[in-house]
């Protein structure tokens, strides 16, 4: 392991059955204004939001709500909050929902304060958080984004067309009960499992050096790719679930990017036509997987060397009587029958990208330098022509 880093995590996890009960010990902590932010109607037909609030009320907390954050939320919906924050004198911005919702309260808390254009100056400029911060905890319905247990949030902006992120800080707890999850649709569900995936994979792709962070990503996956066939055949499989859940959140937290350069690449990828077509986030990430880590290895060595283990190490792939390239891409191909199986996207066109629109989500897509290869512009049209 030869990179250094300094690793914090300051998010305190209740996780199983019984972890909301633990809301009201949190909220002791807090004053008594408490902002309630969530999605759609799911939390409220399903009586997690009843249960919320019971817990609330109980606690003496006078609620806000702040209903209506969308799958991908926007700016304009991010200053709507940030004025409910500083009209409201918020204590708490409770977040019960999935990776979004966690997201938008965050961009909510760096935004209430900012003197600045928070669009333009957070996310265009990726400025660093220096205004006053309003607490943050989570009530998590759906794993995919790990945003429970970091400090990124993604923010879209419909009228430029952009989807962008920035970091700020953890939430101060998070209360995770896989049985939440039991109500998110097979389609919402399979795009998380595989957000998660995308997270290991895109840390472990980088670096050639014997790193124990990578030792950590093979065991998450291996125990992902069990967990999610098990909860396709029975999506009340608590321990399936609580096992996609834990994944999830180590998946992003921080801990197996420790001493990495990481590639995020397929995230710049995939949100770059989210950013005009508002699809799913998971879907938009594996519509351009496939064609990404094919030119990857056109490319590089280094790539084929890591694909290989990872071939060999999650997939099971025996490399007797191959190459190193053929190794790698049957090991590909190993996990492209595992989304087929999931259900996932395959192309850009599932996920609504038009053909004559590339060059636009060319345009604003950033390329990343921490892996094995930087796309230029033309490869990057190249993938999302292959893609198509």
């Amino acid at each position: 392991m030869l990179g250094n880093f300094t690793y914090h995590n300051a998010t305190k996890i209740h996780f199983g059955k019984g972890a909301l009960g633990l809301l009201g010990q949190e909220l002791k902590n807090y004053g008594p204004k408490v902002m309630l932010s969530y999605g759609g109607g799911s939390i409220k037909r399903f009586g997690i939001y009843d249960q919320v609030i019971k817990v609330l009320n109980e606690a003496g907390k006078v609620v806000i709500d702040d209903g209506g954050v969308k799958p991908n939320p926007d700016i304009e919906k991010v200053l709507e909050g940030a004025r409910k924050v500083r009209e409201e004198k918020v204590d708490l911005i409770l977040a019960v929902g999935g990776g979004s919702t966690a997201d938008y309260a965050k961009a909510v808390s760096a935004s209430a304060y900012q003197q600045r254009d928070p669009w333009d100056y957070y996310f265009k400029n990726f400025g660093k958080l220096d205004s006053k911060w309003t607490p943050v905890g989570v009530v998590l319905t759906m794993t995919g984004t790990g945003s429970e247990m970091n400090s990124g949030a993604v923010i879209s902006s419909h009228k430029e067309d952009l989807k962008l992120f920035n970091h700020f800080r953890n939430p101060d707890f998070a209360i995770l009960n896989p049985e939440f999850t039991y109500t998110v649709p097979k389609y919402h569900m399979v795009a998380g499992i595989y957000d998660i995936m995308c997270h290991i994979l895109e840390q472990y792709l980088s670096g050639s050096d014997d790193n124990t962070s990578d030792y950590i990503a093979e065991g998450l996956m291996r125990s992902l790719v069990v967990s999610s066939r098990k909860a396709l055949v029975n999506p009340k499989d608590y321990e399936a679930r609580s096992n996609i859940m834990w994944t999830a959140t180590w998946a992003l937290n921080g801990l197996t990017e420790c001493g990495k350069a990481t590639d995020w690449e397929v995230h710049m990828l995939g949100q770059s036509v989210a950013a005009f077509t508002d699809a799913i986030h998971g879907h938009t990430l594996s519509a351009v997987t496939d064609a990404y880590y094919r030119l990857l290895m056109e490319k590089s060595d280094e790539a084929v060397s890591r694909f290989k283990r990872y071939a060999k190490t999650v997939w099971d792939v025996s490399a007797e009587g191959k190459d190193d390239k053929a190794v790698a891409i049957e090991g590909l191909e190993k996990m492209e029958a595992w989304m087929r199986e999931l259900g996932m996207a395959m192309t850009i066109t599932e996920v609504g990208a038009k053909e004559e629109d590339i060059e636009k989500y060319a345009d604003v897509c950033p390329r990343n330098t921490g892996g094995y290869h930087t796309l230029t512009r033309e490869e990057v049209i190249e993938v999302y022509r292959r893609s198509l």
